[in-house]
C-alpha cells in the first residue's frame, strides 16, 4: 500500500512538473514565414519547445506557470547569425596574441564572447573557424556550462599553403613549419579529401574553406583563387558524404566561380562579384553571406595606425568598403540572401548593425529578418525547429522595442531573449 501510494505521488509530481508553462504576452509578434505582423498574441511555452500561440492576451489557469509582459514590445524568432569567430575579437594585439595565448586563455574570452552574442539577440550562429577551441565551447553551451548561443561550428576552416586559412601566415621561416590536411592546410585532391574526414573527426559541424586570399590573413593577395577546381569538388563531395554543408570565404571573382561550381553551399563576403557570377549563383542555388558590417569596420580600422599589420591595411582599404554595394546589385539580381556579419573581425554583439546595412541599400526590413531567421534554419537543416515561433518549434524568442519594419536600428537593441525556453535577458 505504501509503494502504491509513493508511486501515485511521483506520479502527481511529475505531471504537475511537465504542466507548467511560461506565457508570454506580446505586444506584437512577427510571423517569419509570411512576413506579417500581427498584434496581441500569447505564445506559450512548456520545457524548450513552443507549446501553442494563442490569439489574445491568455492568462494561465495554473497557479505554478508564469506570465511575461512583453506587451509593449515586438516579438520575433531567435536570430541566427551565419558568420561569426566566436572565439577572438580582432584589436591591435590580435596577431601577437598568437603567439602568447595558450587555448585556456582562449576558451575564457570565448565564454564572454558567447554570452555577448546570445544577449543580442543571437541564439544560433555558425562559427566559421578558429583553433578548435570553438567545437569544445559549442559542447559547453549545449550542456548548459556555458551561456551562449547554439553553435554550428566549422572548427578550424581549411586553405592551401600560404593562403588564408594557412595558421602559419607572417611567421619567421623557422617557426612556418609544413602544415597539412590534420592543420586544414591542403594541396591536392587527397589532401582535400583527408581534411574534411579530419573536421569531421574532431567534431565540426560545417566545412569551411578560404577560395580567394583574405583581407586579414598576413599575406599580400587578398583575391587570387586560391583553390583547384577538383580540389573544392573533393571538399563538398567528402563534406556531403559526412552531412555538412560548405562555405566559402571569398573576395575574387574567379575564385567564387570555382567555389560555386564545385558545390559550396555559401559564399561568404564575395566583394568582387561580377554578373556572370551573380547569374551562376542562382543557377547553382548558391546562397550569398554578405558580411557588411565587417568590410564597414575593418576598412575603418585600417585607418587606425598600428591597429593591424601593414600588409593588410591596403587590401582592407580597397575590400572593406565595397561589400554593400556588391550586396545591393546581388540582391536585387535575386540572389539568395542569408544573413551573416563575420563577428569577431568586430566587436561580437554588434551583429545587429547588419540589418541596418542591408536595408539601407533597398532591402525591406521583413526580408532582412527573415533571411536571419527562417533562411539560416533552412541552411542549417533546421528548419522545422528553428526561425519561426510555431507550435513544436524550439522556444528561442527575442523582443525590441520598436517595430523593426519602421525603424531598423531597433534590432541593435534586443532587450528580450530566451533560448530553449530559458530567459537570458529581460529588460
Amino acid at each position: 500500500m505504501k509503494k502504491l501510494l509513493f508511486f501515485s505521488f511521483l506520479l502527481f509530481s511529475i505531471t504537475i512538473v511537465s504542466a507548467q508553462r511560461t506565457y508570454i504576452l506580446c505586444g506584437k509578434l512577427i510571423d517569419t514565414k509570411t512576413g506579417k505582423i500581427a498584434s496581441k498574441k500569447t505564445v506559450v511555452v512548456e520545457g524548450n519547445k513552443i507549446f501553442k500561440v494563442y490569439n489574445g492576451y491568455v492568462q494561465p489557469k495554473n497557479k505554478l506557470d508564469k506570465v511575461i509582459d512583453l506587451k509593449g514590445k515586438v516579438v520575433m524568432a531567435g536570430l541566427i547569425d551565419m558568420h561569426v569567430h566566436i572565439e577572438s575579437e580582432y584589436d591591435p594585439k590580435a596577431y601577437i596574441n598568437r603567439f602568447t595565448m595558450n587555448e585556456a586563455d582562449i576558451a575564457f574570452k570565448s565564454t564572454k564572447f558567447a554570452k555577448t552574442t546570445l544577449e543580442a539577440g543571437f541564439t544560433t550562429v555558425r562559427d566559421l573557424g578558429g583553433t578548435g577551441v570553438n567545437i569544445a565551447l559549442r559542447n559547453a553551451i549545449s550542456k548548459g556550462a556555458v551561456v551562449g548561443p547554439r553553435i554550428f561550428t566549422a572548427g578550424k576552416a581549411i586553405g592551401t599553403t600560404g593562403g588564408h586559412a594557412d595558421p602559419t601566415n607572417g611567421r619567421k621561416k623557422t617557426l612556418m613549419g609544413n602544415p597539412g590536411p590534420k592543420e586544414g592546410v591542403v594541396n591536392s585532391v587527397g589532401d582535400a579529401r583527408k581534411a574534411v574526414r579530419q573536421r569531421y573527426k574532431n567534431g565540426a559541424d560545417v566545412i569551411k574553406i578560404t577560395a580567394t586570399g583574405g583581407v586579414l590573413s598576413v599575406a599580400k593577395n587578398g583575391q587570387n583563387p586560391q583553390f583547384t577546381l577538383e580540389e573544392i569538388k573533393e571538399i563538398c563531395k567528402t563534406a556531403t558524404d559526412y552531412g555538412m554543408s560548405i562555405a566559402a570565404h571569398a573576395h575574387g571573382d574567379e575564385g567564387m566561380r570555382r567555389a560555386i561550381v564545385g558545390g559550396v553551399t555559401t559564399i561568404e563576403h564575395g566583394t568582387l562579384m561580377s554578373a556572370k557570377t551573380m547569374e551562376l549563383m542562382k543557377e547553382y542555388g548558391t546562397y550569398y553571406v554578405p558580411t557588411i558590417t565587417a568590410g564597414k569596420e575593418v576598412a575603418d580600422n585600417a585607418k587606425i595606425k598600428g591597429f593591424y599589420p601593414e600588409i593588410i591595411v591596403p587590401k582592407a582599404l580597397e575590400i572593406g568598403p565595397k561589400i554593400q554595394n556588391t550586396f545591393e546589385k546581388a540582391y536585387k539580381s535575386g540572389v539568395k540572401i542569408a544573413f551573416g556579419t563575420d563577428a569577431g573581425v568586430f566587436p561580437h554583439g554588434r551583429n545587429g548593425k547588419e540589418f541596418r546595412y542591408m536595408v539601407e541599400v533597398g532591402m525591406p526590413a521583413m526580408e532582412a529578418i527573415q533571411s536571419a531567421t527562417i533562411t539560416n534554419a533552412g541552411i542549417l537543416k533546421m528548419k522545422d525547429q528553428l526561425g519561426q515561433i510555431q507550435k513544436g518549434f524550439l522556444a528561442d524568442i527575442i523582443a525590441v522595442n520598436e517595430d523593426p519594419t519602421k525603424n531598423i536600428s531597433t534590432m541593435e537593441h534586443v532587450v528580450f531573449v530566451m533560448k530553449n525556453g530559458k530567459v537570458y535577458k529581460n529588460k
